[in-house]
């Protein structure tokens, strides 16, 4: 009986063991499952927002251009109708004359006038207004509603964009181009390396997110940038890889540097990234924008947009600058033989914050993973 007693005592203990552990479980899955959801309604919820912007901005816009046409034909019409009633004024004169004569030769340069013709509707067609927005809307529910990896890692929602940072609201930009779309084949997630912020430069968002701010922050670590610039962990020596940066305003700087890119601040300018021969960068100013390369500068037309893309090509040489927003534009390549990995840096006035855009899904090919990240 002892023993029996004893196996079934050991018995409810495994089944308590498994009972705690399968409810450890199911916490942890709540949570995970809840934080995806919450995440996604998110996602919904600015994507419905600024699909409601657009659709009430083209209706107003088809409003505008059917009312013009409505306006010109009825414009049309009055003109007619005056000519009619001037025409009618001049038989009733001629219908008044008394002398046969007169009457005659006037009545040989009434010309009649010429037909009213059809009437030509506005265009207003309400299907039409609607556009592709219950497609939009379908396409929206798939945020919702796709499944999760075994990892737990948003399945990847069609054509809404990379994620700007864990907690930020979805870019929901308009339909992708195929450009745009061919470029995320090579989409690499990235991240601020801490210890090369400068002192103003403050990290969030688990360092995806870095903002200039007036008080500086404690002492300056020994390999900080002294210019208000920072640079991200990962680096890149071969292969091609593109990244996306939004920018809270105007007047910031991204390029491309060699490891040995200087810390310390060399001549009158406010950062050093494409001053030498080490970097490559493209300065966005408030109306112009500037590609920079060992001193030399070249002034760009233009004003790019708040989010900007990066594609480095090593095989090829190429640095290739775009603005994604209204639409994706080539702003500046340049070109040039990469001997050392390359380290995508910033520079930001005062005020300003940059954000590495996420892409789910996004992460280095096979090979490239250690290199990426443990260089230095």
């Amino acid at each position: 009986m002892l023993e029996i007693n004893r196996q079934q005592a050991s018995q409810a203990e495994s089944q308590l063991q498994e009972l705690k552990q399968r409810s450890s479980q199911i916490q942890s899955s709540a949570c995970t499952l809840a934080s995806v959801v919450s995440g996604k309604f998110s996602r919904l919820l600015q994507a419905l927002e600024m699909r409601r912007f657009q659709a009430l901005r083209d209706i107003e816009v088809g409003k505008t251009q059917a009312l013009a046409q409505a306006q010109e034909e009825e414009q049309r019409l009055q003109g007619h109708l005056e000519a009619m009633a001037h025409f009618d004024h001049r038989i009733c004169d001629l219908l008044k004359q008394l002398d046969d004569r007169t009457f005659l030769q006037a009545s040989q340069h009434l010309a009649p006038l010429g037909p009213l013709g059809p009437l030509t509707p506005p265009l207003w067609n309400e299907d039409q207004q609607l556009g592709g927005l219950k497609e939009f809307l379908s396409q929206l529910s798939v945020v919702l509603l796709d499944k999760e990896d075994p990892h737990g890692a948003p399945a990847e929602a069609a054509d809404l964009g990379p994620i700007e940072a864990p907690g930020a609201l979805a870019v929901v930009p308009s339909p992708v181009c195929p450009l745009r779309r061919k470029l995320w084949q090579n989409y690499r997630n990235l991240t601020f390396d801490p210890e090369s912020a400068n002192r103003h430069l403050y990290l969030s968002r688990q360092d995806q997110q870095v903002e200039h701010r007036r008080e500086p922050r404690g002492l300056a670590e020994p390999g900080s940038f002294e210019l208000w610039q920072i640079q991200c962990t990962q680096s890149f020596k071969s292969g091609r890889h593109y990244w996306e940066v939004h920018t809270s305003n105007h007047l910031v700087t991204l390029g491309v540097a060699y490891p040995d890119l200087t810390r310390h601040k060399v001549g009158p300018y406010t950062d050093n990234i494409g001053r030498g021969p080490n970097s490559w960068g493209l300065c966005v100013q408030e109306d112009s924008a500037q590609a920079w390369h060992n001193g030399e500068v070249q002034r760009l037309p233009g004003v790019p947009g708040k989010l900007l893309g990066m594609d480095l090509d090593l095989a090829s040489g190429c640095l290739t600058f775009y603005s994604l927003e209204p639409k994706t534009q080539r702003l500046h390549t340049f070109h040039s033989i990469f001997t050392r990995p390359l380290y995508p840096v910033f520079w930001l006035l005062e005020g300003r914050t940059l954000t590495l855009c996420h892409r789910p899904g996004a992460k280095l090919p096979s090979g490239l993973q250690e290199e990426a990240s443990g260089l230095s």
